[in-house]
């Protein structure tokens, strides 16, 4: 059984810890493997007990630059939950939050819950089965771009994110394959 309860902070003399948060969590996710499911059911009980949450379709108005509304949203929380799905690689979106989110767990009090959804650790951590799928066909798309210099941030880009998912998934998580 998982319990959800609110956030309360903790008394502390250090700035970082008293800062105000806009969300307690931000949700990580790949829409099109759990949004309608899994994702909508976590979401509802955040909301239900009184956890504020991000959750990209309800947060970003329509119109607004992504990239930057979701950066921001991850340095204002206080939290991330990364549900990492079959095809949570195949989205640059989902692995561009998740270097931001391990970023701000090294560098600050940021909290990250792991949740495997249908997923290995294993998988994830040796970029094996649909993860290595992803990230061969993110290099096809690098490699076929003409641009020397868009190929030479991308190739930095890949090397983030595949550090990245090593490293979350070296992470605690629970595993939710009884979904």
């Amino acid at each position: 059984m998982v319990v959800i309860s609110p956030f309360s902070e903790a008394p502390s003399s250090s700035a970082s810890s008293t800062r105000a948060h806009r969300y307690d969590v931000f949700l990580s996710f790949r829409g099109l493997d759990t949004r309608l499911n899994f994702t909508d059911h976590l979401h509802k009980a955040l909301v239900n007990a009184n956890i504020t949450t991000f959750l990209d379709e309800e947060e970003i108005e329509t119109g607004e630059d992504l990239k930057p509304e979701l950066e921001n949203a991850i340095k204002a929380s206080r939290s991330s939950i990364i549900v990492l799905s079959k095809n949570y690689a195949s989205s640059r979106w989902c692995l561009d939050e998740l270097v931001i989110i391990l970023e701000q767990h090294k560098n600050s009090n940021h909290i990250v819950i792991l949740i495997f959804y249908h997923v290995e650790p294993t998988d994830v951590r040796n970029q094996q089965s649909t993860f290595r799928d992803s990230m061969v066909e993110h290099k096809q798309k690098m490699q076929a771009n003409e641009n020397v210099e868009e190929r030479s941030k991308l190739t930095k880009k890949m090397e983030n994110w595949k550090k990245a998912l090593r490293e979350v998934a070296d992470l605690k998580g629970k595993n939710a394959n009884g979904w």
